[in-house]
């Protein structure tokens, strides 16, 4: 039997086409079709600049070094990410001081953040989990009060807004992901997005190597022969084939994201009466990338998703909560909320193309499996 999977990218004959273009062009790497598509975000966000990188992991550690943060200083941070939030953090040589979420939505817990503010701290790093925005006033507020640097992990969260204003289009900085399951696919691929001119240059040097002016003759799918390393960089740019695959990705957006809403309205419609189920505050989908969805459990989670495996239907967990890893375990941290929430959470399929008769599959499935435990 084959599952439905949790994820799958929605791809087809346009992105060949457009990938086709890169080809017989003959220049695949950091080029014109990355500019085209960081002007292209640029307007679809409402932002400034968008820089766009290989990664969202990379987005995020070019966002951090940009803004200084080095081995002694402190970012707060959820646990409840994936670890490629944390990794970027101590690529810096910061420390990842973790905060607790809360549980009807998942995202940041400010006054848990309150808390753990020190001398040390240099930014605060919220989770946009989901596609749901975090309260970015409360957060902002905060990080001023205490002259402290916002940076946005965004990698759930393209085309959501937060009080009309899309994520990325204020703020410090945000970064998006678009890897292959993403709200948009680059195949891999990130952004750093901001509003501060000065930031620029830095970051586009950092992105390739700390080279100066390099930038704008590759834009033009040009190479100049000289060129002056200026500062610390890294192999962090985007290609041209990835690129050209975000660029029909982006005009693709409405129509996947609100596939996606519309499939997970029908869960909600189908799951709020189960007993053993609670449903994740969403806002009602107004103004959301959705990302993935997401239940909770009440009770003998694992046993359910052998159950839906069983009957055809994949599932997930979203996420470990970093702070449980040998690499970042710290003797005394322990956040309770975030660690019940661990044992609860079940993500369940949603993509583009999902099918009716898939959807149903999946509800069948959830709904059994709730009533025969």
């Amino acid at each position: 039997m084959d599952l439905i999977p949790v994820s799958r990218p929605s791809l087809g004959e346009e992105e060949l086409a457009s990938v086709k273009t890169v080809f017989d062009s003959g220049w695949l790497g950091l080029g014109a079709q990355v500019l085209e598509f960081e002007q292209a975000l640029q307007k679809f966000l409402g932002a400034k600049h968008a820089v766009c990188t290989n990664t969202g992991t990379t987005a995020l550690h070019l966002a951090l070094d940009a803004l200084g943060v080095k081995a002694g200083d402190e970012v707060i941070v959820p646990s409840f990410t994936f670890v490629a939030t944390i990794q970027a953090i101590t690529a810096t040589g910061a420390t990842p001081v973790f905060c607790e979420i809360h549980a009807d939505d998942l995202n940041m817990d400010v006054g848990d953040v309150r808390k753990k503010i020190t001398k040390k701290t240099k930014v605060i790093l919220p989770v946009h989990y989901r596609g749901i925005p975090c309260d970015m006033d409360e957060i902002n507020a905060l990080a001023q009060k205490n002259k402290l640097r916002v940076i946005e992990d965004a990698a759930h969260a393209f085309g959501s807004s937060y009080r009309q204003k899309k994520i990325g289009s204020f703020g410090d900085i945000a970064c998006f992901s678009f890897d292959p399951i993403k709200n948009i696919t680059c195949g891999e691929g990130g952004a750093v997005v901001f509003q501060d001119d000065s930031l620029l240059e830095k970051i586009q040097q950092k992105r390739i190597l700390g080279i100066d002016k390099d930038t704008w003759s590759r834009y033009r799918n040009e190479r100049s022969w000289f060129y002056d390393v200026v500062t610390q960089g890294y192999r962090y740019h985007m290609s041209n084939i990835s690129a050209a695959v975000g660029l029909v990705q982006l005009k693709k957006f409405d129509r996947m994201n609100q596939r996606k809403i519309d499939v997970a309205k029908r869960y909600d419609a189908a799951f709020e009466k189960l007993e053993d189920v609670t449903l994740l505050r969403n806002n009602g989908y107004r103004d959301i990338g959705l990302f993935v969805y997401i239940l909770k459990i009440k009770s003998r989670r694992n046993e359910l998703m052998e159950t839906l495996g069983r009957r055809g239907v994949a599932s997930g967990i979203h996420y470990i909560p970093s702070h449980v890893f040998t690499y970042y375990k710290k003797d005394g941290v322990h956040l309770p909320v975030t660690e019940q929430i661990y044992n609860q959470i079940l993500t369940l399929p949603l993509f583009p193309d999902i099918t009716d008769l898939e959807v149903d599959q999946v509800i069948d499935a959830v709904i059994s499996g709730c009533n025969s435990r």
